[in-house]
């Protein structure tokens, strides 16, 4: 044995760990063939925990503070080791101190587009990503299951296993919540909360606990995306034979003011004699009575339908022959409520002005009749 390692030998250990880095969840300490003196101080901070293995299987685990190693505050370890009166010689032990701190701006995401069906666009593909954040909170549970012997553990030796649950967990809640593509962005905090309250036990199993899962985005196909956009402005254009004429104008403009040679001169000028004779029929005393020549005829405007009260529930759309049909029947009164689209509230049939006449071709009911149906 050296001076240095005869000197080391004397010395009360210090047992601590300063982590520098923002990924290591799990560091072993580094002693000279794993030996700790009877005495020694073991210094955890906060957000750490200290994990003590002896020959392979886990023995006492320290929360934040300081201690000084007895077999008082090593109880499970003096009892492996069979310290029946106390021990004054080295003993050896791995000691691992796990990071209890969380771990923020984890990222996941779909590798391949999940395939949904949406009820207004049909069978779609969708991908997602987002952030999560975790901690360890029983560190021993961590390191027997996850750890091992590593000396380094750090978040990128597990974060592909959390992103794969968070995966699977993430598409089931997807595809079963029924939530329309176009509302998908007003959802995000609530599907960030069903993924974690679903998977939360599978993180608890691993000694870990996921405090926060947030959705960034879920986007369609770069195509769907622009077939989308192009739909979008369709609808903001609104009237697409008014927004012609307009373009029109603005080319007329455009063309009055740079002229381009004789071309551009006779493009113009046919465009302004079109323009005009447009105008001019427009303007004309018998434009209108002739502007649906040659065009298709509008629909045939459909009769009125109502709903009725019928038993204390809504039934319906009837048309106006049906309900004269049950008006002579009895099961119609004038007190029978009844709506259509564009009322504000059911009114009672007597005194809608589409129903009103059909009440007084009916003869009143005979004396000793059963009363009518409502």
């Amino acid at each position: 044995m050296g001076i240095w390692d005869k000197l080391r030998g004397e010395l009360i250990d210090i047992i601590e760990w300063l982590d520098q880095s923002n990924d290591t969840m799990v560091y072993r300490f580094e002693r000279y063939g794993n030996e700790i003196k009877n005495g020694a101080k073991l210094v955890v901070r906060e957000g750490q925990a200290a994990v003590f293995v002896n020959e392979g299987r886990i023995a006492d685990v320290f929360p934040p503070g300081t201690y000084e190693l007895t077999t008082r505050n090593l109880p499970i370890l003096a009892t492996l080791l069979g310290w029946k009166y106390g021990f004054e010689s080295p003993f050896k032990a791995e000691v691992y101190f796990a990071s209890t701190r969380r771990f923020t701006d984890l990222k996941w995401g779909t590798r391949n587009p999940v395939m949904l069906r949406d009820k207004e666009f049909g069978p779609v593909r969708l991908r997602a990503f987002g952030t999560y954040a975790m901690r360890v909170t029983d560190a021993g549970e961590f390191i027997k299951e996850i750890v091992g012997t590593d000396a380094h553990f750090t978040t990128d030796e597990i974060t592909e296993q959390l992103r794969n649950i968070i995966i699977a967990r993430f598409t089931d809640i997807l595809g079963s919540s029924g939530i329309p593509i176009l509302d998908l962005a007003g959802n995000y905090d609530e599907l960030g909360g069903f993924v974690r309250d679903r998977i939360g036990a599978e993180f608890t199993a691993y000694g870990l606990e996921l405090t926060k899962m947030l959705v960034e985005n879920i986007s369609l196909p770069p195509e769907v995306e622009e077939a989308l956009d192009k739909r979008s402005s369709m609808g903001i254009i609104g009237d697409l034979s008014r927004y012609t004429q307009y373009q029109s104008a603005e080319a007329l403009k455009d063309a009055a003011n740079n002229p381009g040679g004789g071309a551009s001169e006779g493009i113009g000028l046919g465009m302004g004699f079109a323009m005009a004779q447009h105008m001019a029929q427009s303007m004309s005393p018998g434009a209108n009575a002739n502007a649906g020549a040659g065009q298709t005829p509008p629909p045939l405007p459909t009769a009125a339908q109502y709903h009725l009260a019928v038993g204390g529930q809504a039934a319906g759309p009837f048309a106006l022959d049906e309900i004269r049909t049950r008006i002579q029947r009895r099961e119609v009164t004038k007190e029978t409520l009844a709506w259509k689209t564009g009322m504000a509230a059911w009114v009672p049939a007597g005194e809608v002005p589409d129903l009103r006449p059909l009440f007084d071709a009916v003869p009143p009911p005979l004396p000793g009749s059963p009363p009518p149906i409502s």
